[in-house]
């Protein structure tokens, strides 16, 4: 069992002295005959001392005292629902308290976002952020929060590398002929999406971006529709992550063409990976854990570290690898980074294509 994570009284004393002494170095005395005016000045110091003790009773609680939140920012059933709901139990049993999943979707994953980011910073409340919270960022004007500096970072847990489909009846076999055909006939070939501005949707226009091609977005309500459209042939491509379309590829109504991680999957180790014809390129989702910004440091090591161990469990592992994704426990600082560079992409994408925000 991890040792609590915990303040002692050695602490608080050695805190009140730092922060509050300065406070209390005034005279607080006023010139005789004045009465109890002298005594007034000395109530900053008191109020300073009972916040300090307040805090020192809260902080020495060890961590978790109650039970701990994960919110999923979408409905159930989706992939941070999914994975939340697979992790949850074995992190109950690390840190000796509840996890439960909570759902609060809505506008995209902004209503669930940003409850977290609102929330107390005391490691009550958690989010599990997907590839769509890098996406909206670039892609939606005023958000209620900062994607970075609003949150603290727990650690990744998984993720999906993002896969291009095609029909059983397309004449694309490669990267190669899809360029081509769009070069070809610029503006001709389609390609379907959840909505404009998800990670679907910039997959394919980083595309066009570094293979200098024009193809035209068809967006969709849901990604299964899209699927519908490719296997009937009203739409010419797809990007999608690997878990929403592996039984359709195994039972070969959809071709794969390439993956876009920048190494071949074990689960599709015969197909080739977009970077092999466009150097560089990668889409990938993910699901991970953060938290609100000034959570304690002690709280987010203590989750990233059974986290981690959570994620060393082969049982979780292959469930997680079946589902199509790869185990990615990370540092705190590793998951920010990615964080960062995602969005940073997708600005650069949404600039340079000329997507239309949301506002």
């Amino acid at each position: 069992m991890t040792a609590p994570v915990t303040t002692t009284w050695k602490d608080v004393i050695a805190n009140t002295a730092k922060v509050f002494a300065p406070a209390c170095k005034g005279k607080g005395t006023r010139e005789k005959g004045q009465g109890f005016g002298k005594y007034l000045s000395l109530v900053p110091c008191a109020l300073c001392l009972g916040s300090c003790l307040g805090y020192g009773f809260a902080s020495a609680q060890p961590y978790p005292a109650r039970p701990v939140r994960m919110i999923s920012p979408f409905s159930a059933g989706g992939n941070s629902d999914i994975v939340g709901r697979l992790i949850a139990p074995h992190l109950s049993q690390r840190l000796g308290q509840n996890v439960i999943v909570e759902n609060r979707p809505g506008a995209g994953g902004l209503i669930g976002t940003q409850y977290v980011a609102r929330a107390t910073p005391d490691g009550y409340t958690m989010l599990i952020p997907t590839g769509a919270f890098t996406a909206v960022a670039p892609t939606v004007q005023k958000l209620p929060y900062d994607s970075v500096h609003d949150f603290g970072w727990v650690s990744m847990i998984v993720t999906y590398p993002f896969v291009l489909v095609v029909g059983n009846n397309s004449s694309v076999y490669t990267v190669n002929d899809l360029i081509a055909a769009a070069k070809k006939s610029p503006g001709k070939l389609t390609y379907g999406t959840v909505g404009t501005g998800s990670v679907f949707h910039l997959a394919a226009e980083l595309v066009n971006v570094m293979a200098k091609t024009e193809t035209t977005h068809v967006p969709y309500k849901g990604g299964g529709d899209s699927i519908t459209d490719l296997i009937g042939g009203r739409i010419d491509f797809v990007f999608t992550t690997l878990t929403g379309v592996f039984p359709q590829i195994e039972a070969k109504r959809v071709r794969a063409v390439a993956v876009a991680s920048l190494q071949r999957i074990p689960q599709l180790p015969g197909v080739p990976t977009v970077a092999e014809t466009l150097p560089g390129y990668e889409v990938i989702s993910f699901a991970g854990l953060a938290v609100p910004k000034a959570t304690p440091p002690a709280v987010v090591a203590r989750l990233n570290k059974e986290v981690r161990a959570v994620l060393a469990l082969p049982d979780i592992q292959k469930r997680l690898t079946d589902m199509g994704g790869q185990v990615t426990p990370t540092s705190s600082d590793e998951m920010r980074r990615h964080v960062e560079g995602e969005i940073a992409k997708w600005k650069r994408i949404v600039a340079e294509r000329k997507i239309e925000v949301v506002n």
